[in-house]
């Protein structure tokens, strides 16, 4: 068994730490009051039974908690008393300097939760290692200077998670729908370059891999484009090939038909299309940003956006390029075809294309291929979408997330036209609902009190994040808010128009509503009066967030959030504020926003329509998912997944397994054993290779496909993962 250290480092656990931390302890009181050396070691092996039973690695803080309660436990009050006092005064040693540990573990690559905090960096190379060093300062700075202690203690308890406070120092926002369009219709600047309206299909798209590095260079979160942003540029190549393929003929003097050079024009056309979908594909996997990762973008499909039959058709074309490109897969170092990270897929499902009498039912179809071997595209249901989505004019609309899951809200701009390319999302604060669970008890009125007291908390760090953008100017990011990514300001204009009314969001996420129904009157969200309950905090939720935006003309939306190595760190808060509760805090994980848990025994049909429900409630982002064995042989069974989320659920994705092992080739699913020390870790179940250096394990975690491995409760979450099909 292992122990996590402080600075996120891993050692061996060794006993004879706790025996020597008690003896000193001991040693600090009167002789009556001392424990035996035989209840010292008692003590020890009881912490040592506790940590094994949680399935894990501890932290240290956990391992000390432990203790305390272990000694107290044998009536020796006066030796915990010193044991805590020791523990308190170390405490305020550490305080001293809160990032030099840190940084100095993460640079050697042995700081354990650091390399495995978001699984698509690779901590060993230089750029993320510098990311996370410019991260743990900012924390530090956030912690110390520009949080209140109150949010800090919250969010240090796990009571509430300040999300990416590794950027916070800095004014950045956190994710939005890049305005594609605007700037490859009417120009952009890229670093002082002017860059104008492009005059093909693949300039269109390498213009477009260079605004996707750029934005993701100004931001910390997800950015989504569309393809139809791309699609005009079709017919602009196919009416320039088509000159040229006429000045060819004249050059060499034949007389070809109309017919004929409409031939050899769209087989050049497709060469195109598949070199300019081919470049995205490929730039994106490839590109490297300032953050050290690729870019976390979402490409959106969707046939009904096109403004014309002559755009649609030519989306169309796009479309299945892209599918068939991401089918393939992108080779690893051995020259294998694997699955990658980015970007991620949507792919709308709509009236021309969900019955094997539409029009584009051969894109589905397509799309159904992809996803069972490469985990995408998702889908969106345009009609369910059209339901949840209502603008003031009483309009429904369809449009994509912004990156994995976070929606904007309905807007109509000044004109009365519905806008959502261009908007953006303000910043995400979370609060761990299990928490607000165990702390009442089985009370529901002191339940109500305490989710009071909690939505004032996320309230507060929520309006931080606003007034920590207020004032930036447009200078802070210009592809952003001066060239037409999100909006095109003039030098030294303040953003704080876009922060009010609706532009842009403000998010309110929850975490665990599985454990806290659970927690509260020991039914399951699958349970009538689990669903009951669950459907009524969500709506409680919803009922806050009206009410701050009516006050302060600020859009606050609920949010579902895309825990990752979050979930673990909840997990481990509420084992030392509550112990270990079955069915609620006896794992290395808790459920992400509303889902149904991982373990529960439920069809993939059942499991969407239930979800449905709750996805409903969650308008600032909510995905839903089904877990499926290899599907590549049963594409039917997929269709029929696709057809049922389009008439019940509006966004929801298939997960399936898409592993490969470079020791011996092994292409099936890598699995999760444990080593001697207790610690879960990945095995080729052909070979028996365990070197994360010499596999690629791609799995989806949060609504997104991560390649880089997990921490060691996600890790515990998905290796529980029950079958829905």
């Amino acid at each position: 068994m292992k122990i996590i250290k402080r600075n996120g480092s891993e050692m061996l656990f060794d006993i004879e730490k706790i025996v020597t931390a008690i003896t000193k302890a001991n040693d600090a009181v009167d002789e009556t009051a001392r424990l035996t050396t035989l209840q010292i070691r008692r003590i020890a092996e009881s912490v040592v039974l506790s940590c094994e039973v949680l399935g894990r690695s501890p932290s240290v803080e956990e391992v000390q908690d432990m203790v305390e309660h272990q000694i107290m436990a044998h009536g020796a009050f006066e030796v915990a008393k010193a044991y805590i006092t020791y523990r308190y005064t170390r405490a305020l040693v550490r305080q001293s300097n809160t990032t030099d540990d840190k940084i100095l573990s993460l640079i050697e690559c042995n700081n354990e939760e650091v390399k495995q905090e978001n699984s698509n960096k690779n901590p060993t190379v230089n750029s993320v290692q510098r990311d996370y060093m410019a991260g743990e300062v900012s924390k530090d700075i956030t912690r110390r200077i520009l949080l209140p202690p109150d949010i800090v203690d919250a969010h240090e308890q796990g009571i509430i998670h300040f999300h990416d406070a590794d950027y916070y120092a800095q004014h950045m926002h956190n994710c939005d729908l890049v305005n594609l369009e605007d700037m490859l219709q009417n120009g952009t600047v890229i670093s002082g370059t002017l860059i104008e309206k492009p005059h093909s299909f693949s300039t269109a798209c390498n213009i477009a891999t260079q605004i996707i590095a750029q934005v993701a260079s100004c931001q910390y979160g997800g950015q989504s484009i569309s393809l139809t942003h791309l699609a005009p540029f079709v017919d602009i190549s196919r009416k320039k090939i088509r000159k040229q393929v006429v000045e060819e003929m004249a050059e060499i003097g034949q007389d070809l038909s109309e017919e004929k050079i409409d031939k050899v024009t769209e087989k050049r056309l497709r060469n195109e299309i598949r070199s300019g979908v081919q470049m995205i594909q490929y730039q994106v996997v490839t590109l490297m940003t300032t953050n050290g990762q690729a870019p976390f973008v979402t490409v959106f499909m969707y046939l009904n956006e096109a403004k014309n039959e002559q755009e649609k058709n030519d989306l169309a074309i796009i479309i299945e390029e892209t599918l068939k490109q991401r089918y393939q897969g992108v080779k690893n170092e051995k020259g294998v075809w694997i699955t990658p990270a980015f970007p991620k897929l949507i792919y709308v499902l709509e009236e021309d294309n969900i019955t094997e009498d539409s029009r584009f039912y051969y894109l589905t179809k397509l799309a159904a291929k992809c996803t069972a071997k490469r985990m995408v595209p998702d889908y969106i249901s345009e009609k369910i979408m059209l339901q949840n989505k209502i603008d003031k004019n009483g309009n429904g609309n369809c449009y994509t997330c912004m990156g994995c899951r976070s929606f904007l809200t309905p807007y109509v701009d000044e004109d009365g036209n519905p806008k959502y390319y261009g908007r953006f999302n303000q910043g995400v604060v979370t609060v761990n609902l299990v928490d607000i669970g165990l702390s009442a008890r089985r009370d529901i009125d002191k339940f109500w009190k305490v989710f009071d007291e909690r939505m004032d908390l996320c309230h507060r760090a929520l309006q931080c994040r606003h007034e920590r953008l207020t004032g930036t100017t447009s200078d802070a990011a210009p592809i952003l808010w001066q060239h037409g990514a999100l909006l095109r300001l003039k030098k030294g204009e303040k953003i704080d128009k876009y922060l009010h009314g609706g532009y842009s969001t403000l998010s309110l996420g929850y975490a665990g509503l599985w454990e806290c129904v659970y927690s509260l009157i020991g039914k399951k969200l699958t349970e009538p009066e689990g669903e009951k309950l669950g459907l009524e905090i969500m709506q409680k939720l919803n009922e806050y967030t009206a009410k701050w935006k009516a006050d302060e003309n600020i859009d606050y939306s609920l949010y579902g959030t895309p825990l990752e190595s979050t979930t673990y760190k909840f997990a481990k808060c509420l084992q030392r504020r509550f112990g270990i509760v079955n069915g609620v805090t006896d794992r290395g994980y808790i459920t992400n926003s509303y889902h149904v848990h991982v373990t529960e025994k439920i069809d993939a049909f059942e499991k969407l329509a239930l979800e449905s429900k709750f996805q409903a409630l969650s308008p600032g982002g909510a995905i839903s998912y089904v877990e499926v064995p290899n599907m590549q042989d049963n594409l039917e069974a997929v269709l029929s997944v696709m057809k049922f989320i389009y008439d019940n659920i509006m966004y929801a994705e298939l997960n399936t397994k898409s592993d490969f092992c470079q020791e011996c080739g092994y292409d099936g699913e890598i699995l999760i054993d444990e080593d001697e020390d207790g610690k879960l870790i990945w095995k080729c179940p052909n070979c028996g290779n365990t070197d994360q250096n010499k596999m690629n394990v791609a799995r989806r975690t949060c609504g997104y496909i991560g390649t880089q491995f997990w921490n060691q409760g996600r890790t515990q979450e998905i290796k529980e993962r029950v079958m829905h099909l």
